[in-house]
């Protein structure tokens, strides 16, 4: 166990020092999370009618998306180094199989984290302000982590069965893309036409972003705090495994 938890650090340090060294990968993190709140806030945000504000309502969503998004890197980091043949050396050393994508997943959770700092100083900026006390907000916050954390595994099995990591982008933008537009992230779900409402109502994403805002803005908690636990849960259940499973699988060829 604890040679286990040593390689991850080790797998999570080496993830860490690359980003420094791809300037191009911290925008993902850093200028394109503001770039989506300025751009849904002034451009979008007054033709969408919502209770209340639309900088309060909005900055969860963004946030949750961004969160979700963050998993690309480890999809795309995956798949590269597959095909550099740094799995084949990784499997020739006394290194932990699930050292590998485990470090992978808690050096997203560093990115997550930056991300999301980024977006809540730019939302405060803007006028998004917390409503709720400090415990609530650190739960928020812990959720947005955990979901960050769940959503790295599904994009570890996307990057180790994309042939490419252009088709690992391909296929991720293809699943999440949809997922965060069809919820109640940017608008009220009850705005959707009845199938559109039907697959909104239904999402992970308009449970993780229904949680945040009952945290945040102190909005009825709903079915939205429990249902997102357990979409992390069975998520974690399901791609953990197969991620592991792909992995050995990959790392034996």
């Amino acid at each position: 166990m604890s040679r286990l938890v040593g390689d991850t650090l080790v797998m999570a340090e080496r993830n860490l020092i690359r980003l420094p060294r791809q300037p191009d990968m911290l925008l993902g993190f850093t200028v394109q999370p503001i770039m989506f709140v300025l751009l849904f806030a002034y451009v979008f945000g007054g033709a969408i009618k919502v209770e209340g504000d639309y900088v309060d309502f909005l900055m969860p969503g963004i946030i949750v998306q961004s969160i979700a998004f963050g998993g690309f890197v480890t999809a795309l980091g995956l798949c590269e180094d597959l095909n550099k043949g740094l799995i084949d050396r990784f499997r020739s050393l006394p290194t932990a199989r699930a050292a590998v994508l485990a470090g992978r997943a808690i050096a997203d959770l560093v990115t997550n984290g930056l991300s999301l700092v980024i977006l809540v100083v730019t939302g405060v900026i803007i006028g998004f302000d917390f409503r709720t006390g400090l415990l609530e907000v650190v739960a928020g916050f812990g959720l947005l982590l955990l979901f960050g954390f769940t959503s790295s595994w599904v994009f570890a099995l996307i990057g180790m069965n994309a042939s490419t990591p252009e088709a690992a982008n391909g296929i991720g933008f293809t699943l999440i893309f949809p997922l965060t537009f069809i919820s109640s992230a940017f608008v009220p779900s009850e705005s959707l036409p009845d199938v559109l409402r039907f697959i909104a109502d239904v999402n992970p994403i308009t449970h993780v972003v229904g949680a945040v805002r009952h945290f945040w803005l102190g909005a009825p908690a709903g079915d939205f705090v429990w249902a997102s636990l357990v979409w992390t849960v069975v998520l974690l259940g399901i791609f953990v495994p197969l991620s592991i499973a792909k992995y050995r699988k990959v790392a034996s060829k």
